[in-house]
């Protein structure tokens, strides 16, 4: 059986630990080939390439700080020039950042911004000319875009809301190319931002209806569906993948 992806050429940012990680295994083992960015886990990063190389698929790692538009044009123009166009795009690099109003400082602002909102831009528009029509866009986003299930979180919550908001207005402007781009929205995941035995665990999961955490391969499998031809229809969304924290 062909594999669904097949011939696509794909970029991740954030792609050597946690969902990342996840998602370009995935996009990988679903016929892929996959550029990824890391920002300091080249020893994560050099892991993963290595496992798909063994599986027969293909991904290389770009160290690339995507805070930095200079460095992520860059990479995806490099990516790009490599594979001959892209296919799909997916933001996945993000922050978390805790406090409350009063601790809270304008860099912190700053900060959470140019990772989680600005690098999202950035990146779609460094992404846009390479894109084939018919491709693909996702951003990895949180349920906390639409809830702020606890407190102290305020700038994250914001910054998710942002990244909704801009995947709606630019499913109007990608769609007359035959592009979709779609913000998935996880729940609480196990992995190093949200550890299954975190502070944070005794909280969250009393309020997932399926009681407990999601893994990244359970966001990589939505991923995988929404870059692939069965997906065409669906554009502008945001989807929550979250074991029913949010009904």
């Amino acid at each position: 059986m062909t594999p669904p992806l097949k011939g696509r050429r794909a970029f991740v940012t954030g792609g050597s630990r946690g969902i990342g990680a996840g998602i370009v295994r995935r996009l990988a083992e679903d016929g892929a080939r996959v550029v990824f960015t890391y920002s300091s886990s080249a020893q994560q990063a050099a892991d993963v390439v290595d496992d798909i190389k063994e599986d027969g698929g293909w991904a290389r790692a770009v160290k690339a700080d995507v805070a930095d538009p200079d460095q992520l044009a860059a990479a995806i123009g490099e990516a790009a020039e490599q594979l001959g166009g892209l296919d799909i795009l997916v933001n996945n690099a993000g922050i978390a950042s805790f406090g409350d109003i009063d601790t809270a400082t304008l860099a912190d602002f700053d900060e959470i911004v140019a990772v989680n909102v600005r690098a999202v831009f950035a990146g779609i528009k460094a992404a846009s000319p390479h894109l084939a029509e018919g491709g693909r866009i996702v951003t990895i986003g949180s349920v906390n875009g639409d809830r702020s299930p606890v407190a102290n979180a305020s700038l994250y919550s914001m910054s998710k809301a942002a990244v909704a908001g801009l995947t709606r207005g630019l499913a109007r402007e990608f769609g007359p190319r035959g592009i979709t781009i779609n913000n998935v929205q996880p729940g609480p995941v196990g992995t190093d931002m949200n550890p299954e035995d975190g502070q944070l665990a005794d909280i969250l999961r009393p309020n997932i209806a399926v009681g407990r955490y999601g893994q990244p391969r359970d966001i990589a499998s939505l991923v995988s569906y929404l870059v692939s031809d069965e997906a065409w229809y669906i554009t502008g969304t945001a989807i929550n993948i979250d074991g029913g924290f949010t009904v």
